[in-house]
């Protein structure tokens, strides 16, 4: 598969500081050249033969360097009526010939530099040097019958005097013609690299920009994602709490002040936590500093605990030798197993709730269990899970969460380890120790 060709740049023409420029520059260049013409007229420098008369010098002279006021508006057309004014002031022996021959380099230069189609500026620039030539060769066949006798008798270098001299003429047309060439298209591709530059520099920018936001973003993703685990287990066990209060409240004294109990302890541990939240958004430097660990696998106990305090059955189990894991790991696994507990707590009407931590050879793994219903955890655009997904998916792990065969809810994830973190769980070492100090096959 071929990459399509990049389209080809197109200078910008001159600005309107530039086209003034140019009509000062091209009025001061007329202005030089009509007094050099006053200057050869006056010391008969009539190198090229007969004048013609000074009338016709003059229009000679402007004609050749007057269009170099639209030099980079037009530098095609300017070329043509430069180069054709030129040839035809030198056919008529017109004197000036310094600013003259200036402005034809001036308009080679012009093409080369700003013109907008660069196949017609290349073609044009050799059409222009290869006819400049022809019409040296010209002259030199035209004037070489007429050279007086003597007129190298002075000559004592081992090159003919006539090929001499021609040789040096096309020397030093070919240095003018190729400066004319070389500085032109030097100045166009200096343009365009420069173009090319301050398009990277706002690419930059703007990729700049974007990771800012996405910076950005990503920061109120993970404090919205802090705040819905805190706040919604939470109030979810006060829920539960408050509904069990009122349930016993006229019954059961003792009961009712144990929901109590538990519901004031829920609401401090939530402001705590709000408030570890908030002192990390007002810090100088909120969205560079991380929000400090809120708890990784050995708080899990805490979890299964409120949860039989809400009046569950729970129980938690670990299989095999468990690791010192990543704290990043170590926190992920927590915010899961505290996710799932919270959608028991608030959706199943579950009476049983299972958690298990499995330290495996290669992955560490949270598995929670209930028998409630799976009405109302079914969203699967659900803020919680769309939080436990992305905890999971940021360590390459993977999340099972759908209801299961016999009846109730699962919620399983898997997050890889490094192969050289501490002692592994051994094939065969299936003991499963469980909160209550009973160890079961």
């Amino acid at each position: 598969m071929t990459e399509a060709p990049r389209e080809e740049w197109r200078r910008p023409g001159p600005t309107a500081e530039q086209r003034r420029n140019d009509l000062w520059i091209g009025l001061a260049v007329t202005g030089l050249a009509v007094f050099s013409l006053t200057l050869a007229r006056s010391a008969g420098m009539f190198l090229l033969g007969p004048p013609p008369s000074g009338p016709e010098q003059l229009f000679w002279t402007v004609a050749v360097t007057l269009p170099l006021m639209w030099r980079r508006r037009w530098p095609v057309a300017i070329l043509l009526v430069v180069s054709v004014a030129f040839i035809a002031a030198q056919a008529r022996s017109a004197p000036e010939t310094q600013l003259s021959s200036g402005a034809l380099f001036s308009a080679l230069y012009s093409v080369g530099a700003w013109s907008s189609d660069r196949r017609l500026a290349r073609r044009l620039r050799i059409g222009v040097i290869v006819t400049m030539f022809v019409w040296l060769g010209i002259s030199y066949t035209a004037v070489i019958d007429q050279i007086p006798p003597g007129t190298f008798s002075d000559a004592v270098g081992p090159v003919p005097p006539v090929l001499a001299a021609m040789v040096s003429g096309v020397l030093v047309n070919g240095l003018f013609f190729g400066f004319a060439y070389f500085f032109g298209e030097t100045s166009w591709v200096a343009a365009r690299r420069e173009h090319e530059l301050r398009e990277q520099a706002e690419e930059l920018r703007r990729s700049q920009a974007e990771a800012r936001e996405r910076a950005v973003l990503g920061e109120r993703v993970r404090i919205a994602r802090e705040l819905h685990d805190v706040v919604a287990h939470h109030v979810s066990v006060m829920g539960v709490q408050a509904s069990a209060c009122r349930r016993v409240f006229d019954r059961d004294q003792d009961k009712a002040r144990t929901a109590l109990t538990a519901i004031e302890q829920s609401a401090r541990t939530a402001v705590d936590e709000l408030r570890r939240m908030l002192g990390v958004l007002r810090t100088s430097n909120g969205a560079d500093a991380a929000p400090p660990a809120a708890g990784g696998v050995e708080r899990i106990g805490e979890l299964v605990e409120r949860a039989r305090v809400a009046g569950l059955t729970a129980t938690l189990g670990v299989y095999g030798d468990a690791v010192a894991l990543p704290e990043s790991v170590s926190q992920a696994a927590y915010r899961v197993t505290q996710e799932a507990v919270t959608n028991t707590l608030k959706h199943s009407g579950a009476g049983l709730l299972d958690v298990r931590v499995r330290y495996l050879a290669r992955e560490v793994e949270v598995d929670v269990t209930d028998d409630g219903r799976a009405d109302g955890r079914t969203n699967t655009q659900g803020l919680g899970l769309i939080g436990m997904r992305e905890r999971v998916t940021a360590h390459d792990g993977d999340l099972e969460a759908g209801p299961r065969a016999g009846g109730g809810w699962r919620v399983r994830a898997r997050f890889p380890l490094a192969s050289a973190a501490g002692p592994r769980h051994q094939p065969g070492d299936e003991r499963l120790r469980t909160v209550d100090g009973e160890d079961r096959a």
